[in-house]
C-alpha cells in the first residue's frame, strides 16, 4: 500500500519561504494540513495535484487546499525558484466578515477544477509589490514587525482574491494533462467517503474493469485506490475532530466500520492518537 507523508509543520498563523533548488530534485506525493500558496518564479516544472497536472509559467500562482495530495515534477536541470506561503486554517477562518472570506480563491479554484491562477502582468501589479514587501518584512526586527507582516499578509490575500474574481486579469488555467476518466472517480470518492467504497463498485460505476481502473488510477495520480480513500477519510476525520466532533462519531461518519482499525490508521498517519488530537482541540 502507498503511503503519503505530511510535509511542513506550521505553528504560526502564516509563514513565507523563498526557495531555489539549483540542482535537479525529486519530490514525492505529500499533503499539508494547512493552506499553501506557491508563486512560481522560474524553472521547468509540472505540478501534479489530485489527478490534475499543470505546466507552470513564471508567476503562476498555485493554490493547494489543506489535505490535497500533490507534488512538483522537475522536468530539466533548470533552477526551480518559488515563493511559498503556508496559512493555518484557524487564521484563514478568522480572516472573514459577514460578507467575505479570504479563502474564496481556494473555493473558486475547486469550482474551476484548477489549482493554478495566472495573472496578467503580475510582475507589474500591486500584488507583486506587496509580496516583495512581505518577504522583506521577515528579514529584520523593525518596530511592530509582526503587526506589519500581518497587515501586509492580509493585503496580499485581499488582492489575490480580487484577482481571482476578475476574469479579465486573473484566469484559472486548464489542466495541461488530465485523464478525463479519473476526475469523476475522484469526485465520487470525495462525495461518498462516509459510505462503503470498493474497487469493484467504482469499476462498475465508471464502466471499467477493476484491473484497468487500478492501473489507470495509479498511473494518473501516483497512488492506489485503497490508499487514497483511506488517507482522505483520515484527513476528513481529523478535521471533524479538530472542530469538536467526538472521536467515535468522526470515525463512523468518515466511513470506518471498526474503531480499532481507525485508531491504528490514525496514529500511523498523524503520529498521534485520535483521542490525543481531540484533547488538544
Amino acid at each position: 500500500m502507498d503511503s503519503y507523508s505530511k510535509t511542513g509543520y506550521l505553528k504560526d498563523d502564516f509563514r513565507l519561504f523563498h526557495i531555489t533548488d539549483e540542482e535537479e530534485n525529486s519530490f514525492s506525493y505529500h499533503y499539508h494540513d494547512f493552506y499553501k500558496i506557491l508563486i512560481f518564479i522560474r524553472g521547468d516544472v509540472t505540478y501534479h495535484i489530485e489527478g490534475k497536472s499543470f505546466d507552470l509559467k513564471p508567476y503562476d500562482i498555485v493554490l493547494v487546499n489543506a489535505g490535497e495530495i500533490h507534488k512538483p515534477v522537475i522536468n530539466s536541470r533548470s533552477a526551480y525558484e518559488r515563493v511559498i506561503l503556508y496559512i493555518s486554517p484557524e487564521f484563514m477562518d478568522s480572516c472573514r466578515d459577514k460578507a467575505d472570506s479570504l479563502n474564496q480563491c481556494f473555493v473558486q479554484a475547486q469550482a474551476s477544477r484548477s489549482n493554478v491562477l495566472r495573472i496578467e502582468l503580475f510582475s507589474q501589479s500591486r500584488l507583486y509589490q506587496v509580496l516583495q514587501e512581505l518577504e522583506k518584512s521577515f528579514e529584520g526586527g523593525a518596530f511592530a514587525a509582526a503587526l506589519y507582516q500581518k497587515a501586509l499578509f492580509m493585503e496580499f490575500l485581499i488582492l489575490l482574491n480580487r484577482f481571482s474574481m476578475d476574469s479579465y486579469s486573473g484566469t484559472y488555467i486548464e489542466n495541461s494533462r488530465c485523464n478525463s476518466k479519473i476526475l469523476p472517480v475522484l469526485d465520487y470518492i470525495a462525495e461518498h467517503l462516509a459510505e462503503d467504497i470498493s474497487i469493484d463498485q467504482l469499476a462498475s460505476c465508471f464502466y471499467m474493469s477493476r484491473y484497468y481502473l487500478m492501473h489507470l488510477f495509479k498511473q494518473e495520480t501516483g497512488y492506489s485506490v485503497a490508499s487514497y480513500i483511506s488517507t482522505k477519510r483520515l484527513l476528513r476525520a481529523r478535521a471533524l475532530i479538530q472542530n469538536g466532533m467526538s472521536v467515535t462519531d468522526a470515525c463512523y461518519q468518515c466511513g470506518f466500520k471498526n474503531y480499532s482499525s481507525f485508531s491504528r490508521a490514525y496514529k500511523k498517519l498523524f503520529h498521534t492518537s485520535a483521542r490525543g488530537e481531540r484533547n488538544q482541540s
